[in-house]
């Protein structure tokens, strides 16, 4: 089966990983919008137009699943990207949410996302009762993408983003942005032991899985092999050291432009 799935840059490769353990012998189309990342710190009429033409994109691509990897997209436009294309579309809010067990919540996002408070509805609505606190990380998506990740700064604002959180004594953390699992090791690290660290891609990875399971029976000639498609909107050569680095992959990246891309 043919899937395809965006995010700014290479936060979505959290989300791409996971899939992959899950649901191997596919393929997959990644898009990064490089030359608007971030996301999280645009207005949602910009999000709403950057989903738009990724969803056109998309369209032309012959897939049959769509995966949204980024969480701000996912909070704010992803109506539209179900109107745009006619196939099953994946999320990680809605996933995740499912899954929420505790009953006090932290939720780490991009300043977007968290203005949507998107995550608290969407928990909400599975567990009514249950606690939730969401707090904007508008530092951590530029810095990842830097490969800052081992820095004293890091450390300083991780301990900005999460003294919030832990003094309201919560159960479970949220990584409500795909580039934050990349900085687990040093969440991990500063969180107290009984706090549970939540990944959305797993939730996602499972509908998934799920869902191509259902389906097998119609690919009864598949081969163990991973095919993988890369697609940037600038940084083009860049790029391909990235995907080495985070998935031990060095891919062939094409350049495309987005119509009306700003």
């Amino acid at each position: 089966m043919r899937f395809g799935m965006f995010d700014s840059g290479v936060g979505g490769f959290t989300v791409l990983k996971k899939v992959i353990e899950l649901c191997p012998n596919n393929s997959f189309i990644y898009l990064a919008d490089t030359a608007r990342l971030p996301y999280g710190v645009k207005t949602a009429n910009e999000i709403i137009k950057i989903a738009e033409e990724i969803s056109s994109w998309f369209s032309y691509q012959n897939i049959d699943a769509f995966l949204v990897a980024c969480n701000t997209t996912n909070a704010i436009a992803l109506d539209v990207i179900k109107k745009k294309l006619d196939v099953p579309v994946f999320d990680l809010i809605g996933s995740a949410a499912s899954t929420i067990h505790e009953s006090r919540v932290g939720v780490l996002a991009t300043p977007s996302t968290v203005k949507t408070k998107a995550y608290t509805n969407a928990i909400l609505e599975f567990k009514p009762k249950t606690f939730v606190i969401e707090q904007p990380c508008p530092e951590f998506v530029p810095m990842i993408e830097m490969d800052n990740i081992n820095s004293d700064d890091i450390t300083r604002v991780a301990t900005r983003y999460l003294k919030p959180l832990l003094n309201e004594n919560i159960h479970s953390l949220i990584l409500g942005c795909s580039h934050y699992p990349l900085i687990t090791p040093l969440l991990t690290e500063m969180l107290p032991s009984n706090v549970k660290l939540i990944d959305p891609a797993e939730a996602l990875s499972f509908k998934l899985k799920l869902f191509v399971d259902a389906k097998e029976s119609n690919y009864s000639n598949r081969k163990d092999i991973v095919d993988l498609k890369f697609y940037v909107t600038s940084n083009l050569k860049n790029f391909p050291n990235k995907a080495k680095h985070w998935l031990n992959v060095f891919p062939e990246v094409n350049l495309i432009s987005l119509q009306n891309m700003g």
